[in-house]
């Protein structure tokens, strides 16, 4: 059976997509893929300038292509808010793709002292999805896409440390970070379902793919990743598990969407394995409260 690529993405006309983290590598060719399809696409950046960069590329491929640019630095629960306000005034929001993240980072702390791929990679995403939920409830069909990793599989939370007081290791962090997001994506689409809402939760991966995530990598493996490059995918093939779980109509809600090649690093898109630990209720139900009370943030599920 094939799986889904680029190619397979319908029409969105009329339709709102935001997608985060999208001036560079996944996010970028997402957004690219939806304003061909002739969605508007929320270009939501911590830089206006690599933003515009960013839609000025897209333009010269898709001349018609409706963007706009939203500030959004996840790292900074302030941000967060101001950004979901100014999605306030748009006419309707179909799906949020939740791309942003940083991966390896030497030891650094968000604006609220939280560590840093804690704070990006979950409590913003957490937080961002839960003021914009009443948005997104306005459209019915709005999805949900949260952005995980093959590297969730190693993933086991320091619940007694998770701002990293203690000890500090970025690869094992981020691996936690990434269980955290399909811990995210399992409970809010569960807890959607309860309360008979509209909206749809997902999540995807990307397998293995070449961004900008790995500017923190030590330099060995920065020097080396070109030729690895070779054997794995392009940030536009990356981006097809995300673009399935925003736009596919068969895409099942709750569903974790990855490439169907070599140990799930590469090829076109489909239903993806996930760790036992990611499907644990007791887990996800403990990870929702520790981030309302972390972000002050309680999605609301009011259905209208």
């Amino acid at each position: 059976m094939k799986g889904f690529t680029a190619a397979d993405v319908p029409d969105l006309a009329g339709k709102c997509v935001m997608v985060t983290g999208a001036n560079t590598g996944i996010g970028f060719e997402a957004a690219k893929v939806l304003a061909a399809r002739h969605a508007r696409v929320l270009l939501a950046c911590r830089s206006e300038d690599r933003a515009s960069a960013a839609m000025d590329a897209i333009r010269r491929e898709v001349p018609a292509a409706d963007l706009a640019f939203v500030a959004l630095d996840q790292a900074d629960l302030e941000s967060v808010r101001a950004c979901a306000a100014q999605i306030a005034d748009e006419p309707r929001l179909d799906v949020l793709l939740n791309n942003a993240g940083v991966m390896f980072p030497p030891l650094t702390r968000t604006a609220q002292g939280h560590e840093l791929q804690f704070g990006v990679n979950h409590l913003g995403t957490f937080a961002l999805t839960g003021l914009l939920l009443p948005k997104l409830t306005q459209s019915p069909g709005a999805r949900v896409v949260v952005t995980a990793s093959l590297a969730h599989w190693s993933g086991d939370i320091k619940w007694d440390d998770l701002d990293a007081h203690r000890s500090y290791e970025r690869g094992k962090r981020y691996s936690d970070s990434k269980l955290m997001n399909l811990l995210f994506a399992h409970e809010l689409d569960r807890r959607l379902r309860a309360a008979g809402s509209p909206v749809s939760a997902m999540a995807c991966h990307p397998g293995v793919a070449a961004t900008e995530l790995v500017r923190h990598l030590p330099w060995i493996a920065r020097a080396t990743w070109p030729i690895v490059n070779l054997l794995l995918n392009t940030p536009a093939q990356g981006a097809w598990p995300a673009l399935q779980a925003a736009t596919d109509s068969g895409a099942q809600p709750g569903g974790y969407y990855g490439p169907r090649g070599f140990r799930g690093t590469r090829g076109d898109s489909g239903l993806s394995p996930r760790s036992k630990a990611s499907r644990e209720d007791a887990l996800a139900e403990r990870l929702w409260k520790v981030s309302v009370e972390m972000t002050g943030i309680d999605p609301d599920f009011a259905a209208r």
